[in-house]
Formats: structure tokens, C-alpha cells, sequence
């Protein structure tokens, strides 16, 4: 990759224009979302603007792979681009399990904070592609960091429908029929007067325990992809310093958050715990993640800043050869090292 400012600036700016335009999108499919909702009406416009800003994003890290020649995903920026990317696609992939408005108002809101927080909060300075350290120099960054970006966002999804659960019919009584399985396979034996024959109906499952067995069963999808991010990390550890877990807050925080969920899958799977209390618990754990991430982001954004407070004043001359230490150039701006 080049240096100079001339040749990155035409494609600095269409990176940064297509992730705008995805703002944009899912900027006006959020109030149609809560509009969809509150009319009782399908939201397939909705569904279309969050298709094409999903594109968007496609694009916009393709273009960037290209244009530093690594995986983007290698700082704080190309992150929360790629958690934008995959909160969309989890929510279409939700929403044609079951085309309802409200999965897309319970999900929008979490790709929008992405995007917009990359889009609006960093400086340029920090939007920028920059070679990788040589830490993230490895064949294992893209399947260690890729899968547990993807796992947090169908966490992340899948807890927000909890949430739903908890928000959606407040003033009635919640009994669920769905099962661990999913729901769809309820059947009501209904007798036939002609002849005694038996026939075998459809039971309509409501939105609160379509919501249950959406949420369930993505963070599920989520969980099990964690548990290959936190593998795949610690077999990355051992390669760089010779040590599967070192036990720092990060990989702490993250046993705690698989815990947590292994804990839920459990009771779920054994005892059929299910509703609102099991809600409260996915919603938590939700927090839970969002905590553990944003420490991660505002250390990575506070280090970042730093490196182009002291690129600049190199520049300017104020630093000088005795006191500037080189190896604040390595200095790591990933948000998943290995764990």
C-alpha cells in the first residue's frame, strides 16, 4: 500500500461515503420500523432499505480489503464497519425466518450505532488504513477476529429480541408452547365429525413466543461461534507468545460472557426456561457484552489517539530523538487480539 495522501484519498473518501450512505438507509429504516409496528403492517420497505445498506457495507470492506491489502478489520474503524455489516445480515436472516416489523425495530437500532459511531466519532486520523503491526500479521486474524465479530453480533441481535419479549404485550400473561427445537412444529389434533378421523392443525404460535424462539435460537448460532472465536484465539495466543490464556481482563470477560450464555443454553435445553425471567438474563448478558466491548473500543480509541497525537508532533518537531520511543509505532489498535 502506498503512503501518499494522493493515491489513498479517492478511496479513503468512497470507503467513508459508503458507510454514510448505509447510515443514511438505516437511518430512515428505523422510524418505519417503529412506524410497521405500531400500524400492524408489513415492513417490507423496511426489510429492502436494510438489504441495500447491507450491500453498502459489502462494498465498503471489500473496497477496503483492496485498499490496504489486509482483511479490514484490523482497528477500531473496520470493526464497528464489520459489526454494521454483520448486525444487518443477522437481521435479514431473522427476519425471513419470520417477517415481522418487529424484529427489525428491535434490531435496527444496534447496526445504526455502529456505523454511526464509526461514521461521526472518530477523527479521520483513525478512519484511515494503516499497515498492520506485526502482531496481526497471522493467517488466524481473519478466522479468529471475523467469527467473534460475527458471534457478537447474533448476540447482540438475539438479546435485543429478548428485550422485545420483555417490552411487546406487557399486560398479558405470557405462556409459551414453543419448545428448544423452534417453533413451527406445534401441531393441535382436531377431530372430524364425518367418519372420527383425526386431522392434525397448525398452532399459532404469538409474537412474544415467535420472539422467545428467534432469540433463542440466534444466540444459540452466536454462542456457538463464540466458543470457535475463543478456541481459535487461544490456539492463535499459543502461536504469538507461547500461551493458550494468560487470564488479562479481556479473555476474563470473555469466559464470563460464555458462561453466562452456556448457563442459559442449559436451563433452556434441561428445564425449559423460558419467558420473561430467561429474557431478563439474555437482555443482561447483552449489557454484559456491550460493557466488555466498549472498554475494548474506548481503550483502542484512546491508544489510537495517542499514536496520532504523537505522529503529528513528530512531524512538527516537537519530539525529540532521545525522548520518542519507535516502538509506539507497534503499538496494537486491534479489538481482538489474541484471546
Amino acid at each position: 500500500m502506498s503512503s501518499g495522501n494522493g493515491v489513498l484519498n479517492t478511496p479513503f473518501e468512497l470507503v467513508t461515503s459508503l458507510g454514510f450512505a448505509g447510515f443514511v438507509l438505516l437511518l430512515l429504516a428505523m422510524p418505519l420500523a417503529f412506524w410497521a409496528v405500531s400500524s400492524q403492517s408489513r415492513a417490507v420497505l423496511v426489510r429492502l432499505l436494510v438489504a441495500v445498506a447491507n450491500l453498502l457495507f459489502t462494498a465498503q470492506l471489500i473496497l477496503r480489503w483492496w485498499q490496504s491489502g489486509h482483511f479490514p478489520i484490523s482497528n477500531l474503524y473496520e470493526s464497528l464497519c464489520f459489526l454494521a455489516w454483520a448486525c444487518t445480515l443477522t437481521q435479514l436472516l431473522v427476519e425471513r425466518a419470520w417477517p415481522s416489523p418487529v424484529v427489525a425495530a428491535a434490531a435496527t437500532p444496534m447496526g445504526l450505532g455502529c456505523i454511526a459511531f464509526a461514521s461521526f466519532a472518530l477523527p479521520d486520523q483513525l478512519q484511515s488504513a494503516a499497515p498492520l503491526v506485526p502482531a496481526l500479521r497471522s493467517s488466524w486474524l481473519v478466522m479468529h477476529v471475523s467469527v467473534i465479530m460475527v458471534s457478537y453480533a447474533a448476540l447482540l441481535v438475539g438479546s435485543l429480541l429478548s428485550l422485545a419479549v420483555l417490552v411487546t404485550d406487557r399486560d398479558q400473561s405470557l405462556e409459551l408452547r414453543s419448545s428448544s427445537i423452534g417453533s413451527g412444529g406445534f401441531r393441535q389434533a382436531a377431530s372430524i365429525a364425518n367418519g372420527g378421523s383425526v386431522q392434525l392443525q397448525s398452532v399459532q404460535l404469538s409474537t412474544n413466543e415467535q420472539l422467545d424462539s428467534l432469540s433463542y435460537r440466534t444466540i444459540t448460532v452466536g454462542f456457538l461461534m463464540l466458543t470457535v472465536g475463543i478456541v481459535s484465539g487461544a490456539v492463535w495466543a499459543n502461536e504469538a507468545w507461547g500461551s493458550y490464556w494468560s487470564w488479562d481482563p479481556k479473555e476474563t470477560w470473555a469466559l464470563i460472557c460464555w458462561l453466562v450464555y452456556a448457563a442459559y443454553l442449559h436451563t433452556r435445553l434441561s428445564r425449559g426456561w423460558q419467558g420473561r425471567p430467561s429474557s431478563c438474563c439474555r437482555c443482561w448478558s447483552c449489557g454484559d457484552r456491550c460493557l466488555l466491548h466498549r472498554r475494548q473500543s474506548v481503550g483502542h480509541w484512546f491508544a489510537q489517539l495517542r499514536l496520532v497525537f504523537l505522529n503529528s508532533s513528530e512531524q512538527r518537531g516537537m519530539l525529540s530523538s532521545h525522548n520518542f520511543h519507535p516502538q509506539m509505532r507497534d503499538l496494537s489498535p486491534c479489538p481482538d487480539t489474541p484471546s
